[in-house]
């Protein structure tokens, strides 16, 4: 809460504690106004469902492994759906003008209600350079560099790519069978999910439709009904679809004022795939395998800016160890709403490592500098980095309530901490200077030189 502010006071408002009659948020002459504007933005927001525009259909899967295997492969023909979202950009802009940016919850929501106008465009653009304009504004480029950076998440995907292919080479690690059938696992989601959320139901539905393997939302987990699915599976979609992504929208639901924080609003797509996949990590839910296409995601949208087509793209998603199915569903991600001939493509696969980078560090400074607190508002709704920063005062004072979901991992900042402490000094040592003969030599050395000297 900012220096002077009384007891049970929102930031910007004019409430006091000796006052006889506490101010509501929704009468205080600053706050007033933006909570309406608040509600104005959610109704325009929901009209704008990004990945349900540009979604290709199922068949064109089937067509195009069909040419595959028999060593024509033909470019995929998705149809370009170009929605009408004019008078929704109309409203965002009317929003916009209404907005204080000098008040830290009106230029927060007019931000929200940028990224949904920019995707709006976007949309309406979809196959044209404007659109990847869009997206790029939106999720990022591999390629781009922060301020404050010399390493790019296109740099970070090769290490990756890198290390990870040392390490499967030398020790052959076999890969992890998906042989649990769809009902199966559904079931056993169901049981996880339970217990979690007490508060809220949240089912498990079966999708032969689905693009993906799986996807969240507030109401439901879902899942590809003709998919398999394997054990690591059932912890990486606990922790990911659910305990982050289905968590922190049902946290922005139960916001009693702000109510924008229940929106998954495009500009917090970067901060949520990261802090999902940071959980992965954090609980030991990734295996090499996950940590590679992610990675992998993030080099074919770099070649495909540059201007591999849509077969270019699959055949290296397949040189990396992908199956013709997988590198299909890999590659298809990336050319949604884009052009298949190359250059114009949805860059959003990209913004999930540097999104786990950015959550990474940000949880690293964020304990360093003995701020804690500021922690469960990475939960609290859908949010970036700078709004856990920006907001935080609002959380002490409660405009913005606590989450009511919050990953085991999460509720004690002292176990975040000690991995993350661990695993930064271990970064002292290397690894391309020692082999495993390395280990008996160091022991043997010291055992010798013990001998050498002890009793004489």
């Amino acid at each position: 809460m900012p220096a002077g502010t009384p007891v049970g006071a929102f930031p910007g408002g004019v409430m006091s504690i000796a006052e006889s009659d506490i101010v509501r948020p929704e009468d205080d002459p600053a706050l007033g106004p933006l909570l309406e504007l608040d509600r104005e933005l959610v109704t325009v927001g929901k009209k704008i469902r990004v990945l349900k525009a540009i979604d290709w259909p199922v068949e064109l899967e089937a067509t195009f492994l069909e040419g595959y295997e028999r060593g024509n492969p033909q470019l995929p023909e998705p149809p370009r759906r170009h929605p009408d979202l004019s008078s929704e950009m109309d409203a965002l802009r009317a929003i916009m003008k209404r907005l204080d940016r000098g008040h830290p919850i009106g230029d927060w929501l007019f931000k929200t209600a940028w990224s949904y106008l920019t995707a709006a465009q976007m949309l309406m653009n979809v196959g044209t350079e404007t659109f990847t304009r869009c997206s790029t504004a939106l999720y990022g480029r591999p390629d781009g560099v922060h301020s404050s950076q010399t390493a790019s998440a296109y740099d970070a995907a090769q290490d990756v790519i890198s290390i990870t292919d040392d390490l499967i080479s030398r020790e052959a690690i076999p890969p992890v069978p998906a042989d649990i059938p769809a009902e199966a696992f559904a079931e056993r989601l169901r049981e996880r999910l339970g217990s979690f959320f007490d508060q809220d139901r949240v089912d498990v539905i079966l999708n032969p439709e689905l693009s993906s393997k799986a996807t969240a939302g507030s109401k439901s987990i879902n899942l590809r009904s003709t998919a398999l699915f394997s054990e690591l599976d059932l912890a990486q979609l606990t922790e990911h679809e659910a305990f982050v992504h289905t968590a922190t929208l049902l946290n922005g639901k139960h916001q009693p004022y702000l109510k924008s924080l229940g929106l998954g609003s495009p500009r917090t797509t970067r901060a949520q795939e990261g802090l999902a996949t940071f959980s992965e990590i954090i609980t030991g839910s990734i295996d090499l395998a996950r940590l590679r296409r992610v990675a992998l995601r993030v080099i074919m949208v770099k070649r495909a800016l540059d201007g591999a087509d849509f077969i270019e793209i699959f055949r290296g998603f397949l040189e990396a160890g992908q199956t013709p199915v997988e590198s299909y569903r890999s590659a298809s991600r990336i050319f949604r709403g884009g052009d298949v001939r190359g250059r114009i493509c949805f860059t959003k696969d990209g913004a999930y490592l540097q999104g786990v980078m950015i959550v990474y560090l940000f949880i690293r400074k964020v304990l360093q500098a003995g701020k804690a607190e500021m922690l469960p508002l990475l939960f609290a709704g859908r949010v970036t980095t700078t709004d856990v920063i920006t907001l935080s005062p609002y959380l002490e004072s409660g405009l913005i309530t606590r989450a009511v979901y919050v990953p085991p991992w999460a509720r004690n900042p002292q176990r975040v901490l000690s991995l993350l402490a661990f695993f930064t000094a271990a970064q002292r040592f290397r690894l391309d200077t020692l082999d495993l003969d390395s280990f008996v030599a160091f022991e043997n050395a010291l055992v010798d030189e013990t001998l050498q000297t002890q009793w004489r």
